[in-house]
């Protein structure tokens, strides 16, 4: 069997990974898009790349400079979990469904988007969360004259 006879076989499965990778593609965007539009923003800036992660970040609760946390090596990975399990809190959901938006991120993000779960603020706890945010700032955060 020469290389062209293999290309050949491989011909539809390769077409049906690369539609099956744009379904999973465009399921998740879509269920992105409402999640961003049922914490308050606009749907469109969950397909902008890099300002669709400091949206993401407002929307758990958490500051734009953890970007770079979500892009080391290793460290990335328990922050991409913290990440997952603050987005499952903030909908009032619990760790099983943390669990399920990280290793089946493409299937629990549309059920996060278009069921029935309600943007409860970062945390879950919108009072408790402007709490902590307030006990928790750096001296640059505050609005204080020195």
């Amino acid at each position: 069997m020469g290389n062209a006879e293999f290309v050949e076989i491989l011909k539809p499965f390769i077409f049906t990974v690369l539609i099956s990778a744009l379904l999973i593609l465009i399921v998740t965007a879509a269920g992105m898009w409402k999640i961003f539009k049922k914490a308050g923003y606009e749907g469109w800036e969950c397909i902008v790349p890099i300002y669709n992660a400091i949206i993401f970040l407002r929307i758990i609760g958490k500051p734009w400079w953890w970007i770079f946390l979500l892009i080391v090596p290793y460290v990335s990975i328990i922050f991409h979990i913290w990440c997952a399990n603050m987005l499952s809190k903030s909908f009032g959901k619990n760790e099983g469904f943390t669990v399920g938006l990280f290793f089946l991120y493409f299937i629990f993000i549309p059920i996060l988007g278009f069921g029935s779960a309600e943007y409860e603020g970062p945390y879950g706890d919108p009072v408790q969360f402007r709490g902590y945010k307030e006990r928790n700032q750096f001296d640059f955060e505050r609005n204080e004259l020195v």
